[in-house]
């Protein structure tokens, strides 16, 4: 026997070329897109504070609760259930609030919230202001129902 024969050679790598799918190019293309519109939540808020309204008077500019996309296990909630959840919710941000918010001395010995609080409120109290990356309430100061620490503390998914 030759020693050709017996040498064990590495053979040939011969690279198999890459499928490209239409949907995942598809995905990236959208993902590019919305890349810029990012979901509003306390962590980001500032970023757009300036650009928001001021709340006049006995008004409150609240950040409602944006439940996460997805599970600590990894099920990701689609979008619909995530727009009923977000309508649904009762807790909120305050990131703003109006000159006169708490300041009438026979209703509040003290103010309820302050600016960085998270509180709860009535399903449908206040008006809703959508913008982009969601949307935001303006709520009187006598409808905050109290305050919290951490909001998904109370979540329940609809």
């Amino acid at each position: 026997m030759s020693k050709e024969t017996l040498s064990t050679s590495e053979p040939k790598k011969t690279e198999s070329p890459k499928h490209i799918n239409a949907l995942e190019e598809k995905y990236k293309e959208e993902a590019k897109q919305e890349s810029h519109v990012k979901r509003l939540d306390q962590d980001n808020i500032k970023e757009v504070e300036d650009e928001l309204p001021n709340p006049v008077g006995y008004r409150i500019l609240v950040l409602p609760f944006t439940p996460k996309e997805k599970t600590k296990g990894g099920i990701l909630f689609s979008q619909e259930q995530l727009d009923k959840a977000r309508i649904a919710t009762t807790c909120g941000y305050v990131i703003k609030m109006g000159d006169l918010a708490y300041k009438d001395k026979d209703k509040y010995n003290e103010p309820w919230c302050k600016k960085g609080d998270w509180v709860i409120f009535a399903r449908y109290a206040g008006s809703r202001l959508p913008i982009e990356g969601g949307e935001v309430r303006l709520l009187n100061d006598d409808e905050i129902l109290g305050t919290i620490s951490d909001p998904e503390s109370i979540l329940h998914y609809i």
